[in-house]
């Protein structure tokens, strides 16, 4: 079986990679890092090593790269031929292959009338659903309608901490041992893919929203709140009471909205907290407050990890979200240099005010009760500073 995998990076190898391997996959990566591709088709092989005490080894086989920039056509040819596509790349990168996989689409179309599932693997809501839209972009009235039945793009929903990190094996990648992969099986054609690993589900949303509004949630409170009380890394910003606070009531906060809207077990989601929270302190990942924190923009917009839940909570639960619109406001004065949209930020509180900048990144309303609570906190945050 051949799996086409865009994204050779860490979270590629770490975690997708390894899964298509142990299920018996031959995986092509695509990338642009020259480097990396270079070395999966010389090596053809990689090590995966568990952040644990045991630092257990895998070694993951069967595996080979293309460069995409500089051979698209062995790309295009690699779709026809798959049994799978797979992505993570990152959202803002899936338009960008689109018009690779709607060429791979149209040859695959070509040749054979076998179906095909491509289920983008990236930390957002319908990333897949965002990928068929942009694919199908590219193509004839005549080709959607085709292949519309003969190519599924489910959603899904993963989960895994893979730190960035140096190693002197460039190929190798360590990983924390937790990992969750839920599809969307309702979306799928032909037959549903063989990975162990995966778990599918008839309704994605409730999934997604719970590791999106959990794990990505905590992990940039951590990190925002990391950076505001001087912590270097996530595992430290953890051992730090406050912190740990903190995060802790934004998660039981956004636990209580899911809880109630979703009807996850009270019990079992609190369980789930505290196993994200031991996540966050695992002592065998090192990871910088400020690679968990970047892109601030993003983080901050009205359907992702910070505003959504707070405002969900609101609506949900109907009280304040106190510990999420903290941490709302911690974003706002998260002013690292290294960060393009953390000084688009600062620019614009500069330039506008505070109250401009949370009305154009959060696209919250003036009126709202939750628009005055983070000028609130913004304010007190910074006067504590």
């Amino acid at each position: 079986m051949l799996a086409v995998h865009f994204g050779a990076g860490n979270i590629g190898r770490g975690f997708i990679g390894n899964l298509l391997y142990h299920s018996g996959y031959e995986t092509v990566f695509v990338d642009v890092n020259a480097e990396i591709v270079n070395l999966l088709n010389e090596k053809n092989e990689y090590k995966v090593v568990l952040a644990e005490p045991g630092q257990q080894e895998d070694v993951i086989k069967n595996v080979r790269a293309i460069n995409s920039a500089e051979n698209p056509d062995q790309v295009i040819q690699a779709i026809a031929e798959a049994d799978l596509v797979t992505t993570a790349i990152g959202p803002n990168i899936l338009p960008f292959i689109a018009g690779l996989v709607a060429e791979g689409l149209r040859k695959r179309a070509a040749q054979s009338d076998r179906p095909l599932n491509i289920i983008a693997c990236e930390n957002m809501i319908g990333g897949s659903t965002l990928l068929k839209e942009k694919v199908f972009e590219k193509l004839t009235e005549a080709e959607i309608a085709q292949f519309d039945d003969r190519f599924g793009f489910p959603d899904s929903a993963v989960d895994r901490i893979v730190p960035n990190q140096t190693n002197e094996d460039k190929l190798m990648v360590k990983v924390e041992p937790f990992y969750e992969w839920v599809v969307e099986e309702t979306k799928l054609v032909g037959e549903k893919p063989g990975i162990k690993g995966i778990t599918y589900v008839q309704d994605l949303v409730p999934y997604i929203e719970r590791k999106l509004f959990t794990v990505n949630t905590g992990h940039a409170l951590a990190a925002y709140f990391g950076y505001y009380f001087g912590e270097e890394t996530i595992n430290q910003a953890m051992e730090n009471p406050q912190i740990r606070e903190l995060v802790e009531g934004a998660l039981n906060e956004s636990g209580e909205f899911l809880v109630k809207k979703y009807g996850f077990n009270a019990e079992d989601h609190d369980k789930y907290i505290q196993k994200i929270l031991q996540r966050f302190s695992n002592s065998h990942i090192v990871d910088e407050v400020t690679r968990v924190g970047r892109s601030p923009i993003r983080k901050l917009g009205p359907n992702d990890r910070l505003v959504s839940p707070a405002r969900q909570y609101s609506e949900v639960v109907g009280k304040e979200p106190v510990n999420l619109l903290k941490g709302v406001a911690a974003a706002f004065l998260y002013d690292f240099q290294g960060d393009e949209e953390a000084v688009k930020i600062q620019s614009t509180i500069e330039e506008n005010g505070i109250e401009k900048a949370i009305e154009t990144f959060t696209q919250i309303a003036p009126e709202s009760p939750l628009f005055n609570t983070i000028i609130k906190q913004y304010k007190q945050l910074k006067e504590n500073k």
